[in-house]
């Protein structure tokens, strides 16, 4: 079974699908495994480092996806800059394909994929049950936003993080305000930490208030949490008006009094909530920093603009995107690690392709389905 590594050709992606650790794994079950030439370099994993793994180099785009039967990327097939062709037509008829494809089987690329019936995974779409732990490529990515996110915050700050007590008079330590305590959140709070900051969270979520506190945080809006905001999976889903207009007037409070703030919330398949209006943001003090970790789906503060840094009235608005990107080693690794893991399940002890639909991973995961993979209608009463 030829397994293929094609080099992402998204703008401004550094990050590679597998990593040698992981090609070695699969090289040693009986996988052939080829990788594009440079495809690893940006994340700092060159050619050498996959050969040494067991893996071929090949010299292009064509020649790293003729015969494959499984292709594994990090971001959704696009048209291709040199050649003047969608990858998604690269893909051989009848393969299998896993990367980042979202949550719409009508987008684009899925249907690209599905117009040459191969079998698409899409890492969005891992359910969140603890048997898919080590699959969850969207939390290794957002563990790396959390961090990320922080140290963006204590570069642009015109303070000290820390409490500091010089000759020349006590440093009080800044204040960060972190909005929303999922995996970004949480790695947010716990890192502003280390580097010294007062923190404060919020989350409509009351199962995370116990979290938010034993990374040493203070968890603000007690009297919000109804569990009106727990959806499916435990992520957050819409508010009510009444539920939302009480959240802003806390989020605006705390904003007044904050140095930092970072946003993390958002709601799957739906642009991200609204929480930090215009307003908030002239009421906040200058020199102030937000970090804005929805920016690409709409973002959680009203000014910010995706992939800009805004300076409102002296306050400084960063709308990230694709954070994991600037730290493409261990990026690489964690999202090498999560598909190795689903990959797991997918082949037997002897490398062969068998994809059991039975399997709530695999049958979830999954943003198409081939027509030869349905199952045969049944005419069946169903119970009402």
């Amino acid at each position: 079974m030829r397994l293929v590594i094609p080099r992402e050709i998204t703008p401004g992606e550094t990050r590679v699908s597998l990593v040698p650790e992981t090609v070695a794994k699969l090289v040693k079950v009986g996988w052939q495994l080829a990788v594009e030439t440079g495809a690893g370099t940006a994340a700092s994993f060159p050619d050498a480092a996959y050969v040494t793994a067991g893996a071929t180099v090949a010299a292009g785009p064509r020649e790293t996806y003729e015969g494959a039967d499984l292709v594994v990327k990090v971001r959704e097939p696009i048209t291709h800059p040199t050649l003047g062709v969608h990858e998604g037509d690269l893909v051989p008829s009848g393969s299998v394909y896993v990367g980042f494809l979202g949550r719409d089987p009508s987008s684009p690329a899925v249907q690209r994929l599905a117009a040459r019936n191969v079998a698409a995974f899409s890492m969005e779409m891992i359910p969140r049950t603890s048997r898919a732990q080590k699959m969850d490529a969207l939390s290794s990515m957002a563990n790396i936003a959390g961090y990320k996110s922080a140290l963006i915050a204590a570069n642009a700050l015109p303070k000290y993080f820390p409490l500091l007590m010089t000759a020349a008079g006590t440093i009080p330590p800044a204040r960060a305000f972190i909005l929303g305590a999922g995996v970004a959140g949480l790695q947010a709070i716990a890192t502003c930490r280390r580097l010294g900051a007062q923190v404060e969270a919020f989350d409509v979520r009351p199962a995370v208030k116990e979290e938010v506190q034993s990374l040493g945080a203070t968890f603000v809006g007690l009297d919000l949490l109804s569990g009106e905001g727990v959806g499916a999976g435990g992520y957050a889903k819409e508010l009510s008006e009444e539920h939302h207009r009480k959240e802003q007037e806390l989020i605006g409070q705390r904003l007044q009094v904050a140095d930092v703030a970072i946003t993390t919330a958002s709601i799957p398949g739906k642009r991200a909530p609204l929480l930090i209006t215009r307003a908030m943001v002239e009421a906040m003090k200058p020199g102030s920093v937000i970090v804005d970790l929805a920016a690409e789906t709409g973002g959680n503060c009203e000014l910010t603009r995706a992939g800009e840094t805004v300076d409102h009235g002296g306050v400084r608005i960063f709308g990230t995107v694709n954070v994991a990107a600037s730290m493409p080693f261990h990026a690489s690794q964690l999202f090498s690690r999560n598909v190795h893991a689903l990959l797991q399940l997918m082949t037997t002890k002897e490398g062969r392709l068998e994809l059991d639909w039975e399997d709530d991973i695999i049958r979830d995961s999954c943003i198409h389905r081939p027509q030869a993979a349905a199952p045969a209608p049944v005419e069946a009463a169903r119970p009402l």
